[in-house]
């Protein structure tokens, strides 16, 4: 049948989006579970539905894939006889999917308003002036001198497509939480120096990790010339940290650690690398969200955990991955991501009946040259065992 595109590449940019029809706000929980249920029996393996680990329950249970973005965008190109991938994600995430998917394939975000903070502190605008800075100042981001190049670009995975292509171009690398210590083993074995962004925690904890020590990393500010820094705090630094974070693992603190010991002294703490380095160092294990799954469900019966990351996959963690534990939530308040959120059973059901009824909506599209560039630097990542 023929499809309808109903949004490109860049309406998404600007954040021009489609409303939901009226007709599917105010279905009952019921109905919304029993339309999606008939929509995803009808298009069958034509559609395969991705769910990242800390989407909402009402949606994540009509998942065939559960995990983080890049599992899940690999896990969609390896589902080579559908059509379509609908990503229940956020917007970086479905770009990924866009970047890996085979060639008939197309990629379907539910709402174009599913973003990351994260992921916007980091605009190409900003990355191509910050490049031109660190030139103006002495540092190498091309020439190699002694089989090294002075600067290599390191992008965390939560970034645009056109971060990645930017890194793609300048002999970079994209990184995931699991993968960031290989990957910035690989980078330092190939330049004096890295630039990480978007994430700074991310970095400074696995570096820290490394060894190196944090008066050879400084923050790089995008919104200060010169980044807020000068030649010589350049020339000794071996990580300059891009000033990004994620506005949920930043809530963490070493009281909140303090008061669950008070609480529970037998209790252990596992905490996302997203967190600060002081939360990070307080923790008795650290790890992507794939870690603080395992970690959690390997552990003895009765293991006692307080985890800092998402509520949803705490929850999750709590009453299905690891019921004969007892997981808390390292904030007594909880910490929702209202990007993450976004992505109702409302907005599954109108894309799915729209596949129904021959009408994509919200197709993530990237283009051609952009999407060379970022799968060059994708591509590096996976070479890395």
């Amino acid at each position: 049948m023929d499809i309808k595109l109903l949004t490109d590449y860049e309406k998404q940019s600007i954040g021009e989006r489609q409303p939901l029809p009226e007709r599917y706000l105010r279905l009952s929980d019921d109905e919304l579970d029993a339309r999606i249920a008939g929509a995803k029996a009808t298009l069958g393996k034509r559609c395969v539905i991705l769910g990242h680990h800390i989407q909402r329950d009402e949606v994540i249970k009509f998942a065939d894939f559960i995990g983080d973005s890049l599992k899940l965008s690999r896990a969609a190109a390896s589902r080579t006889e559908a059509d379509y991938i609908v990503f229940c994600g956020v917007h970086f995430m479905a770009e990924s999917a866009d970047i890996l998917r085979a060639p008939h394939q197309k990629v379907v975000l539910p709402d174009l308003a599913a973003g990351c903070s994260m992921a916007d502190m980091a605009a190409e605008d900003q990355l191509e002036i910050c490049w031109r800075e660190l030139e103006q100042m002495g540092v190498r981001t091309d020439a190699v001198e002694n089989g090294k190049a002075g600067l290599i670009p390191v992008t965390y995975i939560n970034s645009s497509a056109a971060i990645k292509a930017f890194v793609g171009v300048h002999g970079g690398i994209v990184c995931t939480s699991t993968n960031a210590r290989a990957i910035m083993t690989w980078a330092w074995e190939r330049g004096d120096k890295i630039l990480m962004l978007p994430d700074q925690h991310l970095g400074r904890n696995t570096a820290f990790k490394m060894g190196v020590p944090l008066d050879e990393m400084v923050v790089w500010d995008p919104n200060e010339m010169y980044g807020g820094l000068d030649a010589a705090q350049l020339k000794a630094a071996r990580l300059l940290l891009w000033k990004g974070h994620c506005s949920v693992h930043t809530r963490f603190t070493v009281p909140q650690i303090e008061a669950f010991r008070k609480k529970y002294p037998e209790g252990r703490v596992v905490a996302h690398p997203e967190c600060t380095l002081d939360v990070v160092r307080a923790s008795d294990e650290s790890g992507s969200t794939e870690y603080i799954i395992n970690t959690v469900k390997s552990s003895p019966p009765g293991t006692i955990w307080a985890v800092a990351t998402e509520i949803h996959l705490v929850n999750r963690l709590m009453n299905e991955v690891a019921p004969d534990k007892t997981v808390v939530t390292l904030d007594p308040f909880g910490c929702l991501c209202s990007t993450m959120f976004r992505v109702s059973p409302n907005h599954l059901l109108w894309v799915l009946e729209g596949l129904l009824d021959g009408t994509l909506h919200n197709q993530i599209v990237v283009p051609d040259e952009t999407k060379r560039w970022a799968k060059l630097a994708l591509d590096r990542m996976l070479d890395i065992q």
